[in-house]
This record gives C-alpha cells, structure tokens and sequence, in this order.
C-alpha cells in the first residue's frame, strides 16, 4: 500500500511541474512577444488601439522645423497619429502635458475614421529635450485605452464622451476648454444624433457651452456628425455626459438593432 501511494504521489509531482514548467515557458514567450519591437527605427515610440502610431524626432530638419512654424528653443518633436478617434488621442494628449515637460504644437483633425462618419488625428508635441518629448507620446500612448472607454460604435455611426476634471493646454488650444476647470464632451453621428446629445446634455445639468461643432460649421472636417463642448463644475459635467450617453445608446441601437452596442474598452466616466 505504501508503494502505492509513493508511486501516485510521484506521479501527481510530475505532472504538477510539467504544468508549472509550461506556464513558466508561456508566461516567458508571452513576455518576450509584449517587449519585442515591432519596428526598430529610432523614431519609432509604440502603437495602440485606433491604429495610432507614437514617434519622436530628436532633432528635426531646420526645413521641416521652418514649414510646420514650430518654435526654434524645440529641437525635437513627439508625434501622435491614427486613423481612428480624435477625442481621445487628444483627451490623452492632454494628460502627457500636465505629466511632462512639453508643449502640443498642433492638433488636425483629418476626416478618417477608416471610412467611418468621424475622424483620426496628428498631433504634435514640441519639447527641448528629446527625452520629454519621448515621455509625452509614452503617456499619450498609455492613455488611449482609457479614454477610448466611452466610444461606442456600430455599423450605423458612433458616439463618444470624454471627460477631465481639469482641463490643460491641449483642452484649450483644440477646443477653448477653461484651463483648470472641468471639461466634457459629447459626440454623435450620425451628425442628428449629436444635435440630441447636446440638447440632452444641456438640460440634464448647469454647465457652460463653450462651442459646437457641426458638419459644415468648421468645428469638424465635413465629418457626419455633431460634436458638443462643456464645462463647469465636476458633478454638472459628469452628469450631463452620462445624460447625453443614455439616451445616445438608445438612438443609435434604434438604426442597428440587431447589433451589439458595446465600450470599445471599460467606460470611465462613472
């Protein structure tokens, strides 16, 4: 009996460290497969979600630097670019200003979307010192899923909400946003579905219009679809966008209702 059990204890042991063995080789390759570059140019910082792309310039062509307009004391320059969402590349680029030492040069908002009714973005930070403006596409770049929270699509169009409790730079360069107070955002498209977001947005709480942004008023490239700019207190923004996105779901699962209608990641604007 007590061979037995030896010999079933053994073979349990086994089979426990081939099972530890091969995580332990999984984990390594997965690791391996998350650090490995993808493109080993040295202008190349990392992607993430939206097809964005994040790049620096360490010391940009004095040609270059003259036809962009970028102030001589930035010898180098962090891009960020993608093919999908403007909102929150730019809600993200916000952030890499507060968190480094550097400056957003310029924001364009190219009709895109990959054939869809909204936008992508460049946007170009300008720093003294590569280092920072490396750090501010790193930033950027780790940011995106967040905000890209609360983007909602189907085959039909698309809304998006985005939220700061304390607008910065970039917030009010693009959209005039009061610096150091809460700032919203609500998008819709089809472009009607944005103009019902706004209404809802407004009558839900007490809060700021700062602009609106409409296919044909400049706001937007020609894009199909309505984009409205809030600010106020913390509480009032926050409830008027969670206003907006309720009935937002509603009307655009109405053109898609055998559709999944779902965050592109988690939202945050709770």
């Amino acid at each position: 009996m007590d061979e037995l059990n030896n010999n079933i204890m053994e073979e349990v042991m086994r089979r426990l460290s081939a099972v530890a063995s091969s995580s332990e080789e999984k984990c390594c390759e997965e690791a391996a497969a998350a650090t490995s570059p993808t493109c080993n140019l040295t202008e190349y910082v990392g992607t993430t979600m939206g097809h964005t792309i994040g790049l620096v310039i360490a010391n940009v062509d004095h040609q270059v630097h003259e036809a962009l307009k970028i102030d001589p004391k930035y010898r180098a320059i962090g891009i960020i670019s993608d093919r999908v969402g403007a909102g929150p590349q730019i809600f993200a680029a916000d952030e890499a200003v507060k968190a480094t030492n550097s400056e957003c040069l310029l924001v364009e908002c190219p009709r895109d979307t990959e054939g869809g009714a909204g936008h992508g973005s460049l946007i170009i930070f300008g720093a003294e010192d590569v280092s920072d403006a490396r750090r501010a596409v790193e930033v950027c770049l780790r940011e995106i899923p967040r905000t890209m929270g609360d983007v909602y699509g189907n085959s039909a169009g698309h809304l998006e909400f985005q939220y700061s409790a304390r607008a910065s730079y970039v917030l009010n360069k693009v959209w005039g946003a009061p610096i150091g107070k809460a700032f919203g955002i609500t998008v819709g498209a089809p472009a009607g579905i944005g103009v019902v977001l706004a209404d809802a947005a407004s009558k839900a709480a007490t809060i700021d219009a700062v602009t609106i942004a409409t296919p044909g008023n400049g706001g937007t490239s020609f894009s199909n679809e309505v984009n409205y700019f809030f600010s106020g207190d913390s509480g009032a923004v926050k409830q008027a966008i969670i206003a907006a996105r309720d009935v937002g779901l509603q009307l655009l699962k109405a053109l898609a209702p055998d559709e999944e209608l779902k965050s592109t990641t988690t939202p945050y604007i709770l």
